[in-house]
């Protein structure tokens, strides 16, 4: 049985992206094409976690939280689970950072925008400990997510990621890599967790 369709579908991209990244204009062009009416969302996100967050409740906060989707990438994963933990939402996640305070403690500096080598992202000290202060406790409601782990992902530890959300509807993909390069060959199963088709003939 198909769960109820969402209304309302946020993006949250991760560090160093941007909503210009691949995975994000796919989904984009998808729900453009297929589910005009649903309410899309892929906010640029600062690099402050505590700035990004607010920025993102305040975007949602009219939102219904039964009927809305939120979909992560990386350090975007980690977001989206303080968001669904808080909000009671669901949610699709793309190889999650699971201990973000602790990885990117060694990215502190000036790094360039994967999509536009011009832009500049500040990673701040002080950012570290506004991840700490975010870390969401354990699922209340595992079921309520569908999380894809590659085990070839050569950035963050696959096994960390399935110790974390084992109990989820997991999807762990032999190989693959961190930003998911067969993302597209994902969507319909996304799509589905949201109550929606890739087909719209199949709505």
């Amino acid at each position: 049985m198909r769960p109820e369709p969402i209304t309302h579908l946020l993006y949250l991209h991760g560090f160093r992206s941007s909503p210009q990244s691949a995975k994000a204009r796919h989904l984009e062009a998808l729900m453009r094409a297929h589910h005009p009416d649903v309410h899309w969302w892929c906010p640029a996100l600062p690099a402050s976690p505590r700035e990004a967050l607010a920025q993102v409740f305040e975007g949602v906060a009219d939102w219904p939280a039964a009927r809305m989707g939120v979909v992560g990438s990386s350090l975007g994963g980690f977001y989206a689970t303080v968001v669904a933990e808080r909000l009671g939402c669901r949610a699709a996640l793309i190889n999650p950072a699971v201990y973000p305070e602790r990885d990117l403690a060694a990215y502190i500096g000036e790094h360039s925008v994967w999509q536009d080598p011009q832009a500049r992202v500040f990673f701040r000290p002080e950012y570290v400990d506004e991840l700490r202060a975010l870390h969401p406790g354990a699922l209340q409601q595992p079921e309520r997510y569908l999380v894809f782990i590659a085990k070839g992902d050569e950035v963050l530890d696959w096994r960390e990621m399935f110790a974390r959300y084992g109990s989820a509807q997991v999807e762990l993909i032999d190989g693959g890599d961190h930003g998911l390069s067969d993302f597209p060959t994902r969507v319909p199963r996304l799509l589905a967790h949201f109550g929606l088709g890739q087909d719209p003939a199949a709505d």
